[in-house]
């Protein structure tokens, strides 16, 4: 058995099956990385496990790498409520947007789609949270860097600009050819809306991506390594 402190990955969750599967594919490319840490995946929300029923099988200590795209409500709340109500001895890490890397996974997932669009809308989940907005603000403007196009950030819930409203900003602007970034880490029903926003090309959410990988990686060693 393993000596390695656990990674325990923690999402959203969904109960759409394609969302369980492309977290269990990224994780798997997780542990060929670290061939003798236990990864486990837990839930705040819809499915099972939840983050509670996994931190009591890991007491003694482990690395929580929240799956999130931004920090709103779970991360800020969720996740550290549920490491004070067990009693786990845990080190949370940082979300992983807007993190460069989740930037540079949305724009290849852009690229795949076809020819770059003259103008992007960058479609995220949504938060009442004002920080988590702001965090999806910055991966808006490192998107646009990267792309070398003008990016919308907008929202599939919860938050304005709508998706459907962005593309349509856009269009009254004269952008001719109007593109949907998917800052979405997964498949389900808010991917499928995008599709009905009205664009000419809808990226595929980031799914399973190297730069993602290894950002979990990075995430987990950095939690273990002492301060400098």
């Amino acid at each position: 058995m393993s000596d390695a402190v656990p990674l325990v990955a923690v999402a959203h969750g969904t109960r759409d099956p394609q969302g369980p599967e492309v977290l269990e594919g990224l994780l798997g490319e997780v542990r060929n990385q670290l061939p003798d840490v236990p990864v486990r995946i837990a839930y705040v929300d819809v499915i099972g496990p939840m983050l509670d029923e996994v931190l009591a099988e890991v007491r003694d200590g482990a690395v929580i790498v929240p799956m999130f795209l931004a920090s709103g409500y779970h991360v800020r709340v969720d996740v550290p409520q549920s490491v004070e109500s067990t009693g786990a001895r845990a080190t949370v890490t940082p979300a992983l947007g807007p993190d460069e890397a989740v930037v540079e996974a949305v724009a290849d997932r852009l690229r795949a789609a076809g020819p770059l669009p003259d103008a992007v809308v960058m479609a995220a989940a949504g938060s009442s949270d004002h920080r988590a907005l702001g965090e999806v603000e910055v991966a808006a403007a490192r998107l646009a860097e990267v792309l070398d196009r003008e990016v919308v950030a907008a929202y599939v819930t919860t938050a304005t600009p709508t998706v459907p409203e962005a593309v349509a900003s856009l269009r009254r602007a004269g952008r001719d050819r109007v593109g949907i970034a998917s800052y979405l880490l997964a498949p389900g029903l808010f991917v499928r809306r995008l599709h009905e926003a009205g664009a000419d090309v809808v990226a595929a959410p980031i799914g399973v991506h190297t730069r993602v990988v290894d950002l979990v990686v990075e995430r987990y060693r950095a939690a273990l390594s002492p301060p400098r």
